[in-house]
């Protein structure tokens, strides 16, 4: 089977989908590899390196993906460049469907089988093969490195001639990949570390890696299964809020990664709790892709309300390319060997992984909730 690799399009992305080391275990499998001239430049990797481990060079990235079995990616591809893949031909990335419904629908009807790696089952056996959680390993890292640069604070405690200087205080709000890295990042900087998540269960997690644990008492059970948070009521988002309130106004920075079913960001950093915190205090709401945790946050940028620095970043892992290619490379690969058997991908619908990683299939949106998220969008 023929493996294309064509170069990201995304704005601001300089990941690569495949790095050698992977390419190497792809070959040695059976598998033809291919990619797109300069697809690893901006994650520093050169042509050559490719070359050098057998893959083919391609400066023609249509022909090459019109010739291709398998389409590897990091993003969804443009919906523009869907009818260059070969109809019937397979594709797997991180598509983050219920994002991007529009790649989805021209997928299904050019008859791709696609599969998103965001929508892996956070089961033992998926582990290696979940881009979301290696991404958001990074973006949690990355996300309290920038807060540190810009805090106008150290973050450790020190002791100096001229006397002692207290640690900051960081509340992480949101205990999944993300939010558990930060912890663990802000702790190994020296800051005491607060944090929260609307999933009880995760306190053990919160405080095996340096935080205080503080949080509410649901009404409701928070816990959408599989890692993931989903919306609260009414009457606990009201006790949540004045929670975060308390806390935000004793901190110096607030990391949030808080997301609903790893997609959606809920709105809880509200305009009056972010007038409640200190000035030159910093918020890094690293759910910025999901449309954001702060009322106040512009995705992609910077801005300063009431002295309080708000930073949105977008694509945090792209920050780090040649780390988070490294990893989201192994993902893929670990996806693609654990199915191939005679030097071919197989399809198996009833394996637990293809089933939830599986988004389009003969023509149709076969994903539940993405065929929920079309519908309501008037997609079908």
């Amino acid at each position: 089977m023929i493996i294309a690799v064509p170069k990201e399009t995304a704005a601001g992305e300089r990941r690569v989908a495949v790095v050698p080391e992977s390419c190497k275990r792809l070959i040695q499998a059976g598998y033809e590899v291919g990619i797109e001239a300069g697809a690893g430049a901006a994650a520093f990797i050169p042509d050559d390196a490719y070359e050098k481990v057998g893959v083919t060079i391609h400066k023609d990235a249509a022909a090459m993906l019109g010739k291709a079995d398998f389409v590897l990616c990091v993003n969804a591809p443009a919906v523009a460049d869907v009818p260059k893949m070969r109809s019937g031909a397979y594709l797997l990335g991180s598509l983050m469907p219920l994002r991007k419904l529009d790649a989805v629908k021209a997928l299904a009807a050019h008859k791709i089988t696609a599969f998103s790696t965001d929508a892996i089952p956070r089961t033992t056996r998926a582990q290696s093969m979940d881009t979301l959680s290696s991404m958001a390993n990074i973006a949690g890292y990355r996300g309290v490195l920038l807060a540190a640069a810009e805090l106008p604070k150290y973050f450790p405690m020190l002791m100096t001639a001229a006397g002692m200087v207290p640690p900051a205080k960081v509340f992480v709000i949101g205990a999944a990949v993300a939010g558990l890295q930060a912890i663990a990042t802000a702790r190994r900087l020296g800051a005491n570390v607060f944090a929260t998540d609307v999933r009880p269960e995760v306190k053990e997690e919160i405080e095996s890696v340096g935080a205080k644990y503080v949080g509410i008492e649901l009404k409701q059970d928070a816990s959408a299964g599989g890692g993931y948070a989903k919306e609260l009521s009414g009457e606990d988002k009201a006790r949540q809020r004045e929670m975060l309130a308390e806390q935000c106004a004793q901190v110096d920075v607030v990391i949030s990664t808080a997301l609903i079913g790893g997609v959606f960001a809920p709105r809880i950093i509200t305009r009056e709790i972010v007038a409640k915190m200190r000035p030159g205090s910093i918020i890094v709401d690293l759910a910025a892709d999901g449309g954001g945790n702060c009322e106040l946050s512009r995705p992609g940028e910077t801005v300063v309300e009431n002295g309080v620095t708000i930073m949105a970043p977008l694509n945090v892992p792209s920050a780090m390319p040649t780390h988070a290619s490294t990893l989201f490379s192994r993902n893929l690969t670990t996806f693609l060997q654990t199915f191939t058997k005679d030097k071919a991908f197989q399809l198996d619908l009833n394996d637990d992984i293809q089933q939830g990683a599986l988004i389009t299939h003969e023509g149709q949106v076969v994903h539940a909730r993405t065929k929920d998220m079309l519908a309501k969008a008037g997609g079908q």
